[in-house]
């Protein structure tokens, strides 16, 4: 038996729990169950670790999936709603979802949680991802269960379906690639890997009581940050600067014929809201070296494992 015993990922067929599963399956854990609701995530998971059990079902909806918590030593909860035109699937995926988590968390008298929140409950932004993100991590300090708080900003890595992956995907079909206004925009992206190696290590050591904006450790404007993965995968797009409001223009046409779009008004806000969060010395607190942001991206985009496998959205 490994040192983390029976873990329970819910909504772990993302970014996040893709690359997670892979870092606890480097480490010998094989009691992983991975519950989401999306078959096709699962199925891919399932085939690169055919040892970890995959349940399809909506945590918004209570039922036997809260079965599967039975004996766990650990929870890791990342369901949330990334992106989408109305409120509804956020309070819904984000907060419903984690009521029923939490509910069966302390039905099963499961005895620590590591709650996946975002460095966007810090933030000047008011959309509805921020919003539910900030009543899920009110409801995880609400439950008396032990638990450890991690922030994360903008993520990138493998399995990347919403953030640089679908970017860089982007950049390869069209010959234009549009910038909103100058691209001037600070970001402090965090290498997923990083992230699990921190996730890893919390299951290990179980802080309670504690939140961590785990911040990427280097900042790097926006334009930039395009620039450096249209050289990482050698497209020919042509990266032009277009004004704001016409970028603002174009996302809500798209929205109109997309009921899911990878980016959204309101993502264009939070990109340009000139949020900057604080850089704690994770390194040191988890034990983790930091990846630089050059090495990430060409092990996101050129792994032979994993860099091609494209995730549903």
């Amino acid at each position: 038996m490994s040192e983390f015993g029976k873990i329970v990922i819910t909504g772990g067929a993302g970014l996040v729990g893709q690359n997670l599963v892979a870092r606890l399956e480097a480490e010998a854990c094989h009691d992983v169950v991975v519950i989401d609701k999306s078959a096709m995530n699962l199925a891919i998971l399932q085939r690169l670790h055919p040892q970890v059990s995959t349940i399809c079902a909506d945590l918004a909806e209570r039922g036997p999936w809260e079965q599967q918590l039975d004996g766990a030593d650990a929870v890791v909860m990342l369901q949330a709603q990334i992106s989408a035109t109305t409120l509804t699937p956020f309070v819904r995926n984000t907060v419903v979802s984690s009521q029923n988590v939490l509910g069966a968390i302390k039905a099963h008298g499961i005895p620590y949680l590591i709650h996946v929140s975002s460095s966007v409950v810090k933030s000047v932004a008011n959309d509805p991802y921020t919003t539910t993100k900030r009543d899920q991590e009110r409801l995880v300090a609400q439950s008396g269960i032990p638990h450890v708080v991690l922030r994360p900003t903008l993520m990138f890595g493998w399995f990347d379906r919403k953030h640089l992956g679908w970017l860089s995907r982007f950049m390869q079909r069209v010959p234009v690639f549009p910038i909103p206004g100058d691209g001037r925009y600070s970001r402090q992206p965090l290498y997923v890997g990083d992230f699990c190696e921190i996730i890893a290590s919390c299951l290990k050591s179980r802080p309670v009581a504690q939140t961590f904006d785990i911040t990427g450790r280097e900042r790097i404007d926006y334009i930039d940050m395009i620039r450096e993965i249209k050289k990482t995968i050698n497209a020919h797009c042509a990266v032009v600067r277009i004004p704001y409001r016409l970028f603002d223009w174009l996302l809500r046409l798209w929205a109109v014929f997309d009921r899911d779009p990878p980016f959204t008004t309101e993502q264009l806000a939070a990109l340009t809201a000139g949020d900057m969060f604080d850089v704690i010395d994770w390194e040191r607190i988890f034990g983790v070296n930091a990846t630089p942001f050059t090495v990430a991206i060409e092990r996101t985009f050129h792994d032979p494992r994993y860099s091609d496998i494209v995730l549903e959205f």
